[in-house]
């Protein structure tokens, strides 16, 4: 559901902004997140009469950019743009140089992206329920992609594993093209991708999606079930975000979690993000905090249950 304007109580006190504000994103240029935040960034830097500029700060599964900004100073000029990877990172990762909830404030949820389970249009498996009996009755014959070791998809699917009682091999890429590109040559079975990236795939029937982990149906896929309706309570979404350094003032807070939710009723965004195979969220900025504290616990006991390591 996508939240109208909230309004808030401005401090007379705070003149803010009034200079310069960094979105700092943790991940490479032409990314998804990339793409969003330059352009709120530029919708922002209008209505706040402040310049905002994109700095991409990649590397360490965005490790990099989150810790640049969780060491800055918590006036506002400084924030950060992240993503799904934000909680799978902290699940995965028991060295961090930063408190993944602590450490931070959290601004404004954006938007997510539905995720779901596809496999190689040739196997002879058309719903949830026949892929989960035939890999139990094949047990470690068959492997899955996923853009990496402790990536959303890859935790998404060892969930899977850990709910179903399955026995599949994990295939790790260095991004989420090889994985799909492989999954549609045969050369592994299955996969959990984000819909946004496999659309295209689907659409032309290259993939063939099995389940979906949304908690609605998806509109472009309206015959493929949720995971609630083959009979597993999960829900995991990507998703992206907002937050700033730990300790920031709830006005800024405030200021800036409206201004975001002002820009998601905007005719451009709603038009950008339907393109990307986005849906809206926005709302309080609780929601982005409880989110990560959900996402987090999940993926830790997952993580914990499955016994895995990063690479």
């Amino acid at each position: 559901m996508l939240f109208g304007p909230i309004t808030y109580s401005q401090n007379p006190s705070l003149n803010y902004p009034n200079k310069q504000i960094t979105l700092v994103v943790p991940y490479t240029t032409g990314s998804t997140a990339d793409l969003l935040a330059r352009h709120i960034g530029n919708k922002l830097s209008t209505k706040l009469s402040v310049p905002i500029i994109v700095d991409n700060r990649a590397g360490a599964a965005g490790v990099i950019g989150t810790d640049f900004v969780a060491k800055s100073a918590p006036d506002g000029y400084t924030i950060l743009f992240t993503a799904t990877s934000h909680a799978s990172v902290a699940a995965i990762r028991t060295k961090l140089p930063y408190d993944p909830i602590q450490g931070f404030s959290a601004i404004s949820l954006l938007a997510t992206s539905a995720m779901g389970l596809v496999i190689n249009p040739n196997l002879p498996l058309n719903s949830y329920q026949d892929f989960i009996a035939h890999v139990k009755s094949n047990p470690n014959q068959y492997t899955y992609s996923s853009p990496g070791t402790g990536t959303t998809q890859h935790l998404a699917m060892e969930l899977l594993k850990q709910k179903g009682g399955l026995e599949i091999l994990h295939v790790p890429y260095k991004g989420i093209s090889g994985a799909i590109t492989d999954l549609m040559g045969g050369h592994v079975q299955a996969s959990v991708v984000s819909l946004q990236a496999a659309n295209t795939y689907l659409q032309s029937g290259q993939l063939k999606m099995l389940a979906i982990f949304s908690e609605d149906r998806s509109k472009a896929f309206p015959k493929v079930p949720t995971l609630k309706q083959v009979g597993m309570n999960e829900v995991v979404d990507t998703w992206y975000g907002v937050l700033g350094p730990a300790k920031l003032p709830s006005e800024i807070i405030q200021k800036l979690n409206t201004e975001m939710n002002l820009q998601l009723n905007t005719p451009e965004l709603k038009d950008l993000m339907d393109k990307q195979g986005l849906n809206q969220v926005g709302g309080p900025s609780e929601r982005m905090q409880n989110l990560l504290q959900t996402d987090i616990s999940k993926w830790k006991l997952v993580v914990k249950n499955g016994n895995i390591k990063t690479e």
